[in-house]
């Protein structure tokens, strides 16, 4: 028998639909993409989004609706910078945060001197910061994050129980973290993944963060597959990944599969069901 070469088959219960974002347009972006010593400068230590930045989070936003995206995805993790919860929470929080809305909001107003409305949490997935999907950390101060006390008061409606230290231990202002030590930590992330019982989660994140990671990715593949994989990420783009969990790293047991032979035992053979049917004035 023929088998297709080009096709693999794995149990839908082994896998999870990963829907991966890069922020939107940074403060940073506008001068690194003119200058690339930019990124070095204190200016734009912890970069807010840009008014740009905050249209393409608009227009993402209606994708995700539009799709259904919105009400499939159970889980969304962020990495914690401004850059990065800023997009999260508008693409994937609830509506305007007004009066006489009992929850705390999941972003206050004017967040990054964006003059952004508050966001509320009402009608979406809970939202967790993560260190593991924090940008290539090191040197630049547009990558280095705020304490976690000043992002509690930002963003109220975040979860930040992950997150150990106060201050930022990840980020050293003289060495740039290797390539291949970002590829480590998202690995790191999609194994961490597995351990939870969300099947449709969004990670918010950055580009150097996801090209590396990626770039692990497609060796088996066909080389244009390859490549869709690894492509560097624009600003405010989506691509849904599965992963597969080939290792049996989590546990997951499927909620659609069913043994058969309930209820268990012998059946009529089919020419006694047949008399029966007829003496009956029955017919199939």
């Amino acid at each position: 028998m023929a088998t297709a070469a080009s096709q693999i088959l794995y149990p839908s219960h082994r896998c999870k639909t990963i829907h991966l974002v890069r922020h939107a347009q940074g403060v940073h972006n506008v001068e690194g993409e003119k200058n690339h010593d930019a990124y070095l400068s204190y200016d734009y230590f912890d970069a807010p989004l840009t008014p740009l930045g905050w249209e393409q989070v608009s227009n993402l936003r209606k994708h995700v609706k539009a799709s259904g995206l919105s009400k499939r995805v159970e889980l969304i993790i962020v990495s914690p910078l401004l850059r990065t919860m800023q997009t999260a929470v508008g693409v994937f929080g609830g509506e305007a945060f007004t009066n006489g809305i009992n929850e705390r909001p999941l972003m206050m107003y004017n967040v990054g001197q964006s003059d952004h409305h508050a966001v509320s949490n009402l009608n979406c997935p809970p939202f967790i910061a993560v260190e593991l999907c924090r940008e290539q950390t090191g040197v630049h101060p547009c990558d280095k994050r705020r304490t976690i006390s000043e992002y509690r008061n930002m963003f109220p409606g975040i979860g930040f129980q992950l997150i150990e230290s106060d201050e930022d231990m990840l980020w050293i202002p003289d060495v740039r973290e290797k390539p291949e030590e970002v590829a480590a930590r998202g690995l790191k992330l999609l194994e961490w993944l597995w351990t939870r019982k969300e099947k449709e989660i969004a990670v918010v994140t950055h580009s150097s963060f996801l090209f590396n990671t990626l770039s692990a990715f497609g060796k088996d593949c066909h080389p244009n597959m390859k490549s869709e994989i690894c492509a560097h990420f624009a600003n405010c783009e989506l691509r849904s990944v599965v992963i597969v969990d080939k290792g049996m790293i989590g546990s997951s047991e499927s909620s659609t599969n069913y043994p058969g032979k309930i209820p268990r035992g012998p059946d009529l053979p089919s020419e006694t069901a047949d008399q029966k049917l007829s003496g009956q004035g029955l017919t199939k």
